[in-house]
């Protein structure tokens, strides 16, 4: 497995010098952040991206991610002209070597947590979703408060995507989903560029919206999709593991052993009965993921793809960016890569 480190570009709080110097660090995953969603990245932003993650002994494979415009889910009109730049962008990535595209396909709502600052009993803060949280907003209103969520959308922007998707199931989302599909995974063979979609975080309705790519029954369905080795997963075990419907050690066996698994996030989670949960430390008892047991599927399936630590605590009095500071991640790259060893050796 290639080990790897989500980067924010030069406004991180996280220094890329610093991700260097995790042990066993082999890339940057990064992307460019300042091109409105939809449009085309230049090619003096990627190369500047490439050469800054290069010029500091670090791989430029992976980006996290190309977000896809909400007219392409919803199916509109004039999504024909967003999915062709979404054509050039992975055209673009590849002429620079990328080799994987991370990007999801959830309607207006990235991933989604209720609090930013939840305090665990050994005084950490983590990012947590608790359902009763969830139930006091309301998006319509602009009684919203989503940490880690990108607000960029004023109060009559909701409103009018909102009412969009009335019109839009999981039925037809899943066709919004195939069309874009057909259109870009040629693209994507040609550049040699592997598209890995990210489960929706939480695999359940939010507000009422449609989310398809939840658990095993919906991942078998998108890979049929356009049956390529080009349209594969970002397999997220925090996300698949925020519902208890999902065997997540099982899915991934099943989807390494397939060859579409390109891109692992590995994050612990606790889950509660109502499939609430909190962020934990990647060290398996923290959570209710067996994270030892998720790298020994990986290792017993030769998984060479991307892997990176995910979301992690705030510790050890630092602040930054939810979910992504440099210290509780640093410590889960190092755990992930120590099972990852032990594994090698017991051949």
């Amino acid at each position: 497995m290639k080990l790897s480190f989500r980067w924010y570009g030069e406004d991180d709080p996280v220094k890329i010098g610093y991700i260097r110097q995790i042990p066993n660090m082999y890339s940057v995953v990064t992307a460019v952040y300042d091109v409105p969603v939809g449009e085309v990245w230049s090619v003096e932003s990627i190369e500047k991206l490439k050469k800054t993650t290069e010029d500091n002994g670090l791989h430029f494979d992976v980006i996290e991610s190309v977000p896809v415009h909400e007219d392409i889910k919803l199916g509109l009109p004039t999504r024909e002209k967003f999915i062709e730049n979404y054509k050039e962008n992975i055209r673009r990535l590849g002429n620079a070597g990328v080799k994987v595209i991370c990007y999801n396909f959830m309607p207006i709502f990235d991933w989604t947590r209720t609090q930013l600052d939840y305090v665990l009993p050994d005084g950490s803060t983590a990012l947590v979703y608790f359902k009763k949280q969830l139930e006091k907003m309301d998006p319509l209103t602009g009684e919203l408060s989503l940490p880690g969520w990108d607000a960029s959308y004023t109060k009559k922007d909701l409103n009018d995507l909102f009412e969009k998707y009335k019109s839009v199931d999981e039925e037809k989302l899943f066709e919004n989903l195939e069309y874009f599909l057909k259109a870009i995974i040629p693209v994507a063979e040609e550049a040699g560029v592997k598209m890995a979609i990210h489960p929706d975080d939480p695999p359940y309705s939010i507000f009422g919206l449609p989310r398809i790519i939840t658990g095993e029954e919906n991942l078998d369905r998108f890979l049929k999709l356009v049956d390529s080795e080009y349209n594969g997963l970002t397999f997220c075990t925090g996300s698949f593991g925020s519902s208890n419907k999902n065997d997540v050690v099982a899915m991934v066996d099943k989807y390494a052993a397939m060859g579409r698994i390109h891109f692992m996030h590995i994050r612990n989670v606790k889950l509660y009965e109502d499939d609430s949960f909190e962020e934990s430390a990647h060290y398996s008892p923290c959570g209710s993921l067996d994270i030892v047991a998720i790298m020994k599927a990986l290792h017993k399936n030769g998984f060479d793809g991307y892997l990176r630590p995910d979301h992690g605590r705030m510790i050890w009095g630092e602040t930054g960016r939810p979910g992504y500071g440099l210290y509780d991640r640093a410590l889960g790259a190092s755990y992930m890569t120590g099972i990852w060893e032990t594994l090698d050796k017991l051949k």
